[in-house]
């Protein structure tokens, strides 16, 4: 839906907002809420790091800074700032209980180049160097550099990975094991046993306490569908083993998993399993040739084709140091490939935020949402168009007007 600026929206603060700090004010030419609603000439008020108002068809005041556009701050499903091997337990192959949020590196200089890239909202997951790596975390790119402050959701996935990335190292072990990679699996058979191994114990520890193993209860959570399970799967073959594996444990009676493909790259090839899985992607970086991780090819207008199915999509940069690689530039060769402007832009903002479990706080724009916001000097996503601003909590955290 969109409002003409004839049309006027006003969502008025709650009186138990305390007015106990200067409000920010922004005006915009047009304000895209990440809802499908845009206004026209709006002004944005906030206070106290809350939205506590959106008006359109504003006039825009002198003392304000007058923007092209705001969006909602982006968000990265997989933004990959660890600490590489050092944030993977290496003793076992499978470590559900493993977080990595014990392992950020606040003073990384990953974090601020996501911030100034537009980028607010991230999901820390383990490395794939594990089958199954342990629960990933919801974080703020910015703010004071401790997991106190910028805390949104913990536990909030299972992260773990089909393909050969798991398998990368290990070597069998004859004789007395020289290292931690004398172990298994070797090879894509054995990272696909390793799950079925993990998940069959966890089914059925209740009758069989003999095969209770560490964080064998936060495996069960999975099957309750109590917390999703955020895979890595590039290939179709991975993508068919994920999806097959979620089928047999709710055929054997042990519950449903919510199901994450990451780097789903040949989503494309087999869309109806992921219809008929329920499954959602986060899709890796477009790259020019086609070619991406693990061998894997993705065609352009795969994120047109899954979203015309109904299947959830999200983008990602992977965290990519590139600046032609950015998650602003995912959209807009999305939309290269045929996907709306719309479709885009809910892919980095609202579609991740409902994925993890965080949309009542980010992801879209209104009134007692995070005041996370993109400034824009043009459309989002176009050639021409850069991130000028970004707004985190209600601070006003980058300026270009300054450099």
């Amino acid at each position: 839906m969109m409002l003409g600026t004839l049309g006027t929206i006003l969502l008025a603060a709650s009186a138990s907002v305390v007015q106990d700090e200067k409000p920010l004010l922004i005006h915009a030419e047009v304000l895209y809420t990440g809802t499908g609603t845009e206004l026209r000439g709006a002004l944005l008020t906030v206070t106290n790091g809350k939205v506590t108002s959106l008006v359109g068809g504003a006039e825009a005041p002198e003392d304000v800074w007058r923007v092209a556009a705001i969006t909602p701050g982006m968000i990265d499903m997989s933004a990959r700032i660890t600490r590489g091997l050092d944030s993977v337990e290496q003793s076992s192959e499978v470590t559900p209980h493993m977080r990595v949020a014990h392992s950020l590196d606040f003073f990384d200089r990953a974090w601020d180049r996501q911030l100034r890239e537009g980028v607010t909202t991230v999901l820390i997951s383990p490395p794939d160097r594990n089958v199954i790596g342990g629960l990933g975390v919801v974080v703020k790119t910015g703010g004071e550099p401790s997991l106190e402050a910028r805390l949104v959701k913990e536990d909030a996935v299972l992260r773990g990975a089909f393909g050969n990335e798991p398998s990368s190292g290990n070597r069998p072990a004859s004789g007395r094991p020289t290292s931690v990679y004398s172990r298994r699996p070797t090879t894509r058979m054995g990272v696909e046993w390793e799950w079925r191994k993990a998940y069959f114990a966890a089914g059925q520890v209740g009758r069989n306490p003999e095969l209770a193993y560490p964080g064998h209860e936060i495996v069960q959570a999975t099957l309750r569908g109590e917390l999703p399970v955020f895979a890595q799967a590039w290939t179709t073959q991975d993508i068919r083993t994920a999806v097959f594996l979620t089928e047999e444990m709710k055929r054997e009676g042990f519950g449903q998993i919510r199901l994450i493909l990451d780097s789903a790259a040949e989503a494309w090839k087999e869309p109806q399993l992921l219809v008929r899985s329920g499954a959602a992607v986060v899709l890796p970086p477009f790259t020019a040739g086609g070619r991406t991780g693990d061998g894997a090819f993705m065609a352009w207008d795969v994120g047109k084709e899954l979203v015309a199915l109904g299947v959830p999509v999200a983008l990602s940069s992977h965290g990519t140091s590139d600046p032609n690689a950015t998650l602003a530039l995912q959209a807009a060769y999305a939309q290269r490939g045929g996907l709306s402007f719309e479709d885009a832009l809910a892919a980095v903002t609202r579609v991740p935020a409902e994925l993890l479990g965080i949309g009542d706080r980010v992801g879209t724009l209104g009134v007692g949402k995070d005041a996370d916001l993109v400034l824009w000097n043009g459309k989002p996503f176009e050639v021409t168009s850069n991130v000028i601003g970004v707004v985190l909590d209600g601070r006003l955290v980058v300026d270009t007007r300054n450099e």
